[in-house]
């Protein structure tokens, strides 16, 4: 299935684009705001908001053309096509084949929100991994006060090393003085 995902998340042959499925989706009929944090002045901390339960409903309902309560292969396919997305008929019917839990070979509403959960786990993972790489600069895997200083320097944001350990500090779990890869998921969380 990683696969299958990796291809879409890569975009189709030929299309060049880098949008996953939930990205896609996503902006079809949403216009999302960035989560905020202490550190939302880096401009890929930005995170995928999820759609509400009666928007992700709609999107449901606009992608199952036929009103079956069903998405098929080719309806997914249909869809993004008319977005000006695209998708190969082929890696259309392998999303649905991965994601169809129950071997109907059609996606029902809760393979739908499940496939949709799963892409927005994906990116927001990847978007957490390229922000914490931008502020743990020491090679230690974990952001010191002088690596977050540095880090905003960059961004523009004076700061002392002093007003750096207060904002660890207050993110901080285990009290080490420091914030690894975990505590920072936390916190863009």
């Amino acid at each position: 299935m990683s696969v299958i995902m990796s291809k879409l998340n890569n975009g189709s042959s030929g299309s060049g684009s880098c949008k996953s499925l939930s990205t896609r989706i996503n902006g079809i009929f949403s216009h999302k705001k960035p989560k905020k944090s202490f550190l939302s002045s880096f401009p890929e901390s930005k995170l995928t908001v999820a759609l509400p339960g009666r928007e992700l409903e709609r999107v449901f309902r606009y992608f199952d053309e036929d009103g079956d309560g069903k998405i098929s292969a080719a309806e997914l396919c249909s869809c993004l096509h008319s977005v000006g997305e695209e998708i190969s008929p082929a890696e259309a019917e392998a999303i649905v084949e991965s994601s169809d839990s129950d071997g109907d070979g059609v996606l029902g509403y809760d393979d739908f929100v499940k496939l949709v959960d799963m892409e927005e786990e994906e990116d927001r993972e990847t978007t957490i991994k390229e922000a914490f790489s931008a502020y743990e600069l020491d090679g230690k895997g974990c952001i010191t006060a002088r690596s977050l200083r540095r880090g905003l320097q960059r961004l523009g944001e004076e700061k002392s090393v002093d007003e750096c350990r207060v904002m660890i500090k207050r993110f901080d779990l285990n009290g080490d003085g420091v914030i690894c890869f975990d505590e920072f998921k936390l916190m863009m969380l």
